[in-house]
């Protein structure tokens, strides 16, 4: 079965990007695909902060991410980059380990005016993990996203049709790769 490892890098719950993880995941599965999700908020705080990469609390979201066929990382955008929380779980990830995986950024905030930060500040951080097949980026503002009382999300149609058709995208990358022979994988 092919794996997908969904990252929430929000630091609070509930939230719109855990909504969209959540909405994402439901369509993956129903290509059955199987998701793991994680949220970052939920490691404890001190092992993040002070950078302790032997945690016994990362030894599971760390073998999840291993197994990973395909990774999608999800963050809300605050003063134009995406969230600290986020940024030390990446810190505290093994070297390379995104090497061979399609990833697919997800990002949410409050004015188009930040649309460049994922291109600026997190997808160097995951060129220097290893990913190399970085798909094109969803970023929605809160206004396209309505939480339901239940803590799930309705999007706007438009950006509703762009995630869909990404996701049909990092299927076929996420699929191909596990076809391929992993020695040309990490080669790439």
């Amino acid at each position: 079965m092919t794996n997908i490892l969904a990252i929430a890098g929000s630091p609070t719950h509930p939230s719109r990007t855990y909504g969209v993880v959540e909405y994402t995941a439901k369509l993956l599965q129903q290509e059955g695909l199987h998701v793991d999700i994680i949220s970052v908020r939920d490691l404890p705080a001190e092992d993040l902060v002070f950078g302790r990469y032997d945690s016994p609390a990362l030894e599971q979201p760390k073998a999840l991410l291993a197994k990973a066929d395909g990774v999608i990382i999800a963050t809300p955008i605050y003063k134009a980059a995406y969230t600290g929380v986020l940024k030390t779980f990446l810190d505290l990830l093994p070297q390379k380990s995104l090497t061979g995986k399609p990833v697919l950024p997800i990002a949410l905030g409050g004015t188009i005016a930040h649309l460049l930060a994922i291109e600026y500040a997190l997808k160097p951080v995951l060129s220097e993990l290893g990913a190399r097949h970085i798909l094109a980026t969803i970023y929605a503002v809160d206004k396209q996203i309505q939480r339901q009382a239940d803590n799930s999300v309705v999007l706007d149609e438009e950006i509703d049709q762009r995630l869909k058709d990404v996701l049909k995208e990092f299927v076929k990358a996420v699929e191909y790769d596990a076809a391929a022979p992993q020695e040309l994988v990490h080669a790439n």
